[in-house]
């Protein structure tokens, strides 16, 4: 049993100093690699760059029956309203009006 343990904490050191010395800085995205004989395990962690932002379309664009309130069908036009309606619909009235659109 103790050569068992003995071989796995080598095992587990040795790929310790394996490791390159320092990550890879690509960004916001980090990188290390692990050499091994039967190739290098590239490991990579972080948040990914963010997307530049769209321009906001205004309210009139978005309210396309001109009732002077955008609902969940014309919200889907612009994804951003679409995926925060409820933050934007701050009454829950199924309804984003243009006091709402502009405090959003």
């Amino acid at each position: 049993m103790k050569p068992l343990l003995a071989f796995v904490l080598c095992s587990c050191i040795g790929g310790a100093y394996a490791q390159s010395d320092r990550p890879v800085d690509t960004g916001a995205l980090h990188q290390t690699e692990f050499p091994d004989p039967r190739g290098n395990l590239v490991v990579r962690w972080g948040q990914p760059p963010g997307r530049p932002a769209e321009a906001r379309p205004s309210f009139d664009a978005l309210d396309t029956n001109r009732n002077g309130a955008i609902d969940e069908s014309e919200a889907s036009i612009y994804i951003t309203l679409a995926n925060d309606f409820d933050y934007a619909d701050s009454n829950h009235d199924r309804r984003v009006s243009r006091r709402e659109f502009d405090r959003w």
